[in-house]
């Protein structure tokens, strides 16, 4: 081969490696820019939680403070009971994503696995929920709460938050990924449907749980309609909450807002780092893109 028929067949090679490096450049550039758009309000928490006082009301506050202090935090943790609505959101949160995580994915399972009369129209009348926002239904939680005899505790957070039909179309989309061939080699062997669903499907779905548990733990943790109707003593709000009532009591105290904001973010930012590749995983199987 001569060396311009050479040139003229790497030719198309060149330019299609050129056009991917461009591609490549402008979906870099623009996860970059996404991603500093997202973290501005985060890093202007921090950087207000930080500063001094005099700096805020002198309005000379910077891209970074001159001096960082801790004394917006201190205040915030002597003033109110952070420590006490940090415990409450915990356990509420921990509590509603391992109930929810649970009813998710055994109704996942049902519906993926299971075949039963008027499943599909089930499927759909579930998938349908997710159309209702929460402030329509709220009446009747209150009604059903307060008939159950548990308004103002815990469970009046918990109990009505414990499932979630997008979870459970997750987790159907999931379980369909699934090869049928192994729950049909368990069914053969002799195995329950409860059994094959803890032995062959429940080690295959971590992803899943991580994405479920991370789901129902951010929304439940960040959540303050609810929590503000279903409680009613102090020593049991939440974070969101006691964000709301601090904001009454403090007035314009951005630093002390801004330090409870950071208390409250911190740990959905550590797991949500943690867990990222169950995230991304749990949603690259199951379809949702």
């Amino acid at each position: 081969m001569s060396a311009a028929e050479q040139v003229v067949t790497s030719a198309p090679g060149a330019l299609r490696r050129r056009r991917e490096r461009r591609v490549r450049a402008l979906r870099t550039g623009a996860a970059v820019v996404v991603a500093l758009i997202t973290l501005a309000p985060l890093y202007w928490m921090v950087v207000v939680a930080l500063s001094t006082r005099a700096e805020l009301l002198g309005g000379q506050l910077r891209l970074w403070p001159r001096e960082l202090t801790l004394a917006n935090v201190e205040r915030v943790l002597t003033a109110f009971p952070v420590v006490t609505w940090f415990g409450n959101s915990v356990a509420i949160a921990l509590v509603t994503s391992l109930i929810t995580v649970a009813v998710n994915l055994l109704a996942g399972y049902a519906f993926a696995q299971l075949r039963f009369r008027g499943s599909t129209a089930l499927f759909l009348v579930a998938l349908s929920t997710l159309m209702l926002p929460v402030q329509v239904i709220m009446v009747a939680l209150f009604r059903l709460v307060t008939e159950l005899g548990i308004y103002g505790s815990y469970w009046a957070v918990i109990l009505p938050t414990a499932a979630s039909a997008f979870g459970v179309f997750l987790a159907r989309q999931f379980i369909l990924g699934i090869p049928r061939e192994l729950v049909e080699a368990a069914r053969i062997d002799g195995a329950g449907h409860l059994r094959v669903f803890l032995q062959v499907v429940l080690p295959l779905c971590r992803p899943l749980v991580a994405v479920l548990f991370f789901m129902s733990l951010l929304q439940t943790w960040n959540d303050f309609a609810w929590p503000l109707i279903a409680l009613r003593q102090n020593e049991l709000f939440t974070l969101p909450i006691g964000l709301l009532y601090l904001q009454g009591q403090f007035g314009a105290d951005y630093g002390g807002t801004m330090a409870f904001a950071l208390i409250s973010v911190t740990p959905m930012v550590v797991l949500f780092l943690v867990f990222q590749r169950y995230f991304v995983q749990g949603f690259a199987r199951s379809g949702i893109r």
